[in-house]
């Protein structure tokens, strides 16, 4: 096996946290200087805490791509679905800019701007930076983000310095050109086609340098990883160490989407996708020598909202067409609002913590629409938060999503099917915490060994998950529970 880098020796770090959250909460950031660290408490794909109180967008600019992906199909026109490359509509730079501006009057907590595609924004730079431009000088409160397969990233490093793009994220897959061959069937490079593992070996070298030369300019570097089972899962913890030494800060292993009906290569060749307790293994084993992000929820390239929603419909180009935005008196509401979450989330110090009962470490989910709380019903869930408990701890382990199987209609026969895929997603967790369950989901969980309960609706969720976890191994429901150690 070839790889393009090797790793030096790293002093081992375990993940862990106490109630307060960790993965890449702030808690594992304490290594950034003040300066970088205040660049992340507000950016909900950069800090797990961060996302369950700000919000992002995407603004689709960069139609054109310059590799392909096995794992990837860029269409058009698919609103229901969210997964990266999927837009609505691909706007001129001139419209992204109407857009950020509608968007950030409406949802003043909204604090990032990214753009992620549905191509490669470096492969489209004359429309990439325009965009930045622009915003950088008429919305110059919201941050700016860009992401990108590297390809080009050496030649544009300086570029993204020059208009302030204090964060960005490479996908980085592998470093063996050949486990790239395996994922990548051609790039685009120097006005022609190149195929096989050399067109492998120049894209790993570029994402290398890309990467060495945007924190040596100070960016803040984010690496996205696809978990492919059978291609590179084994060789993912590599990867973890070498972009760790040269700089970047956070990794994000992201489970394959390998459904046929998208389209893809490894969809339609039968590649299957990582079970949840795989991506978490590999996850964990990651973590041992990097920041680790778990709540990615793999967003669309046009993406509105806090991470897990998409409000993109609600500001369609022909409903923002005529909007006047006032944008300083939008930015004074946006201060204010940003500026009381974040003196609750300052004020919110974690009590000294009461002694507990030891018990075994189990996961647990939570239904949420954000905010930190749980404030879902268990029939409207599109996603679980998991999180690992035990008697001391909890820790965030990122999202299962599900497809919502409660319509409202008592005559729908896939909502069987529908309830069976909140089963299956929740087999290995030993509870649930949601605002309300229905009962007969209620008894299907509790024979499978799955603890649900309703009674912490709209309390903060780390809060909950202790008390609840105390009060299960009190009655001994956690003694013979599924959890972290049987399924590790």
């Amino acid at each position: 096996m070839e790889l393009i880098a090797t790793s030096a020796a790293t002093e081992p770090k375990k993940a862990g946290c106490h109630a307060s959250g960790c993965g890449s909460s702030d808690d594992s950031l304490a290594h950034l200087p003040d300066a970088l660290r205040e660049q992340v408490q507000n950016h909900p794909c950069f800090s797990e805490k961060a996302h369950h109180h700000f919000a992002r967008m995407h603004v689709a600019v960069a139609p054109a791509c310059n590799i392909q992906c096995n794992y990837c199909n860029r269409k058009y026109d698919c609103s229901n679905e969210s997964r990266p490359g999927v837009v609505s509509e691909v706007l001129s730079p001139d419209q992204a800019v109407r857009k950020v501006k509608a968007v950030a009057a409406a949802i003043p907590q909204m604090t990032v701007l990214g753009i992620a595609g549905p191509g490669d924004p470096l492969a489209n730079p004359e429309r990439t930076f325009t965009t930045f431009r622009r915003l950088a000088e008429e919305t110059p409160d919201i941050k700016l983000c860009v992401s990108t397969n590297g390809l080009r990233l050496p030649e544009f490093a300086d570029e993204i310095a020059r208009y302030n793009i204090q964060h960005v994220t490479i996908t980085i897959n592998c470093l063996d050109p050949d486990i790239g061959a395996r994922i990548y069937p051609w790039i685009y490079w120097n006005h022609r086609r190149i195929r096989g593992r050399k067109a492998a070996k120049i894209l790993i070298r570029n994402q290398l340098k890309g990467l060495e030369m945007l924190v040596e300019r100070g960016v803040l570097v984010k690496v996205n990883s696809v978990m492919i089972p059978g291609v590179n899962d084994a060789h993912l913890e590599e990867v973890s160490r070498v972009v760790k030494d040269k700089g970047a800060f956070l990794h994000n292993v992201m489970p394959l989407i390998a459904e046929a009906e998208h389209g893809t290569f490894y969809g339609l060749t039968g590649q299957r996708a990582p079970s949840g307790a795989e991506l978490r293994r590999l996850q964990d084993s990651c973590a041992d020598s990097m920041s680790m992000m778990r709540h990615c929820r793999q967003c669309r390239a046009d993406a509105v909202g806090m991470l897990g929603e998409d409000r993109g419909q609600e500001f369609t180009l022909d409903k923002i067409e005529h909007l006047e935005v006032d944008y300083s008196a939008a930015m004074e509401k946006r201060r204010r609002v940003q500026a009381a979450i974040m003196k609750t989330l300052n004020a919110a110090t974690d009590p000294a913590p009461a002694p507990q009962a030891n018990g075994p470490e189990v996961l647990m989910a939570v239904a949420s629409k954000g905010q930190g709380v749980i404030n879902e019903h268990f029939g409207h869930a599109r996603e679980f938060l998991l999180y690992r408990v035990d008697g001391n701890q909890v820790e965030p382990l990122g999202a299962r999503k599900v497809d919502l199987y409660c319509t409202g209609s008592s005559d729908c026969p896939e909502e069987e099917n529908r309830l069976q895929g909140h089963l299956d997603a929740l087999a290995d967790c030993a509870a649930v915490l949601c605002a309300k369950i229905g009962f007969g989901p209620w008894q299907q969980l509790e024979a499978l060994g799955i603890q649900p309960s309703g009674a912490y609706a709209y309390e903060p969720i780390e809060e909950a998950l202790m008390h609840f976890y105390q009060e299960l191994l009190g009655d001994g429901k956690l003694e013979s529970q599924r959890g972290v150690q049987a399924s590790a």
